[in-house]
């Protein structure tokens, strides 16, 4: 079933659980989101305490690629489909964790959000979630093939 977008209303209610600070950063990685993938559809997943981003496939279907999630020092926003990005910096999370797909980013409140940096994390784990299953089983091989240079 495709995804129902939150109100602003639903989102409020998931931000007021945080102190103001991380509230304001998460509105901010939210807004970096919203820009770069305009098509994703956002919603409130209460059961993580997070904001999720799906893309519609087709009517009837969606899929979860993105998400932002305030904790109480801190806010991460992540790609489902991280160890398939591109990060030639090698600045996403989450290999130190064994996390098998996943990567992330973390902000601080105060910290300088790089937002280029988000926009272009948001924009290419977009490109891979709407890739076929063997698209992106061919592209892990070739990240993952030492010959390759990726």
């Amino acid at each position: 079933m495709a995804s129902r977008a939150s109100s602003e209303q639903e989102i409020d209610e998931l931000l007021a659980y945080y102190s103001p600070p991380v509230g304001v950063l998460a509105q901010r990685l939210r807004a970096v989101v919203q820009r770069a993938v305009p098509q994703a559809i956002e919603r409130v997943r209460p059961g993580w305490r997070l904001i999720g981003y799906d893309l519609p496939l087709t009517r009837s279907r969606s899929v979860y690629f993105a998400w932002v999630w305030p904790e109480l020092e801190h806010v991460h926003v992540g790609w489902q489909t991280g160890t398939l990005m591109r990060d030639p910096h090698d600045v996403l999370r989450g290999a130190h964790l064994k996390l098998k797909k996943v990567r992330y980013l973390t902000f601080a409140p105060g910290q300088r959000v790089p937002a280029k940096a988000v926009a272009d994390f948001t924009r290419d784990a977009a490109r891979i979630a709407l890739m076929s299953r063997g698209e992106r089983e061919l592209l892990a091989a070739s990240r993952h093939d030492p010959g390759s240079g990726g």
